[in-house]
């Protein structure tokens, strides 16, 4: 495990800690994503990650944009990730953050990738064929993958089904190659 995830990760069991004793869940992951996004914009990057510029200006610029936008103690987790120069690490604590949530609510991450947009009925479809076989709630992302070709593959945690295109036509090749009869 790389540093900046184990950084995040410890950032993130602290943050979901806090957000557990003040019953403030759903705050602290909304206000970490809105810190992640903004101090992920590269002008504010450069600013408060640069060694160049003094700790105390650094600080300041991260108050400045997130004050009153965030809460006090989510804006104290930000003022103290600046000054260790891990402002960098927030997107990833965001991230971990909402692992950490929904494995706490009994919700499953998966990810669908079609080769087109799907529509919301074929959403709705796939995440309740998704619930019945992980037995639990879904939280669904979608990505759109052209080199696909048609079809879509679901990544449920370290399961995937591959339902593609180009899945198919990939075993097909390997069979080919291997010397494998065709079904």
């Amino acid at each position: 495990m790389s540093k900046p995830v184990a950084a995040a990760r410890r950032y993130a069991e602290a943050a979901f800690q806090v957000a557990q004793a003040e019953n403030q869940l759903d705050r602290w992951q909304a206000d970490l994503a809105l810190a992640a996004e903004i101090l992920a914009m590269p002008e504010v990057e450069q600013a408060v990650d640069s060694p160049a510029i003094p700790l105390a200006q650094r600080q300041a610029v991260a108050e400045q944009l997130l004050k009153g936008r965030i809460s006090p103690a989510a804006l104290r987790l930000v003022d103290l990730m600046v000054g260790r120069g891990r402002a960098s690490v927030l997107p990833k604590v965001a991230a971990e953050y909402v692992r950490l949530l929904n494995a706490h609510r009994g919700v499953v991450m998966a990810t669908v990738t079609s080769a087109v947009a799907l529509t919301a009925d074929e959403t709705a479809a796939i995440r309740s064929r998704v619930e019945a076989m992980a037995g639990a709630k879904v939280d669904l992302h979608q990505e759109v993958d052209p080199n696909l070709i048609g079809g879509l593959t679901i990544q449920v945690g370290d399961r995937l089904l591959d339902a593609s295109i180009r899945g198919r036509l990939e075993r097909l090749r390997d069979q080919l190659h291997a010397g494998g009869r065709l079904r």
